[in-house]
């Protein structure tokens, strides 16, 4: 039997179908989006989990209208600006992984400004927002950089392994994740920790993200708790 994950990633699938199902406006959907990420770090918290990862805005995202793409965006610096002030109190450290190169200067120039205000303490958990961030992306962006590092002679052929690789993603500070949920009614990764999550526990809920609760994230947890984890081993038949 599993204990705790140390860290849960999900991916907040559903907020445009949510707002449509409800008669509102695709912003109005993701507000709505917002929040239920605000209970989910809340609950995490609570629950001792040291890493959470959300899945904000995929590089597959600015495919989007450019309408819904501002928008989001104006979302995000807002959201930024009223979550900061409760990161801090909770002891959340915010971390933001993906392409931020990407996004305009005064949305980078925010991220900087709230990276700094929640790493002035010790966290009791770091939150990663995953934006412009995707899977593919994150790979290739760290064999670019071990190709450059090989070619000015820092690395051998024989150090590059695994854990090396691992040094050069983006999530490089966190442990992979233990649990990935994903909502929205839909059964893949999406482009989401392709590397990281090959050992992941999935769990996928209909429920689109703006009504995923406190009840459903413990019903995540209670159902990874029952969940036997070998990586390949045989597992113990007395255990």
């Amino acid at each position: 039997m599993s204990s705790n994950p140390n860290h849960v990633a999900i991916i907040m699938d559903g907020n445009s179908r949510w707002a449509k199902q409800n008669n509102l406006s695709q912003k109005e959907g993701h507000k709505a989006g917002v929040k239920a990420a605000r209970n989910a770090i809340e609950f995490a918290v609570k629950n001792d989990i040291k890493y959470l990862t959300l899945y904000a805005f995929s590089t597959e995202n600015w495919k989007r209208s450019k309408k819904e793409v501002k928008s989001l965006m104006e979302l995000f610096v807002d959201a930024m600006k009223e979550e900061t002030p409760e990161l801090i109190k909770n002891s959340v450290r915010a971390n933001f992984i993906g392409d931020i190169s990407r996004l305009k200067k005064s949305i980078i120039v925010k991220i900087a400004e709230t990276k700094g205000l929640t790493g002035a303490y010790k966290p009791k958990m770091s939150l990663n927002i995953a934006i412009s961030y995707g899977g593919r992306w994150d790979v290739v962006q760290a064999a670019k950089k071990i190709a450059i590092d090989f070619s000015k002679n820092k690395l051998s052929e024989k150090s590059i392994n695994e854990k090396l690789f691992n040094s050069y993603l983006d999530t490089s500070y966190s442990p992979d994740p233990d649990l990935v949920i994903r909502t929205g009614n839909e059964s893949r990764l999406s482009n989401f920790l392709i590397w990281q999550a090959a050992y992941s526990e999935l769990i996928f809920f209909r429920k689109l993200w703006p009504d995923f609760n406190k009840s459903d994230f413990k019903r995540a947890l209670d159902n990874y708790k029952k969940r036997k984890r070998s990586f390949g081993k045989r597992p113990n038949k007395n255990v």
